[in-house]
């Protein structure tokens, strides 16, 4: 009897914890992506406030996908993406504002 008792508890938890271990690995996983996406954002926003504060806005032209155009210290003209990179573009593949 105690064989009986000893192996089904044996394989009682045996089996929670294949459970367990699947449940933690897709929570893993959304908080994997969750943080990666908080952390572009972040990114983002960061980059685009120091544009704001220390290069000039160009107001009368957009970028490819109408993104506001910021020109640094060197007159070279960006636009800043979703994951907070500055991404340089010549002026003559501006569009004019609309």
């Amino acid at each position: 009897m105690k064989k009986i008792i000893g192996i089904s508890l044996f394989l009682f938890f045996g089996f929670a914890s294949v459970t367990n271990a699947q449940v933690v690995k897709k929570t893993g996983h959304a908080v994997k992506t969750g943080a990666k996406k908080v952390g572009n954002k972040t990114a983002e926003v960061a980059s685009k406030g120091k544009a704001r504060v220390t290069d000039r806005r160009y107001e009368g032209r957009t970028g490819p996908n109408n993104e506001t155009i910021y020109i640094d210290d060197h007159s070279k003209y960006y636009w800043i993406d979703k994951k907070g990179k500055r991404h340089y573009i010549a002026e003559s593949a501006l569009k004019t504002k609309i």
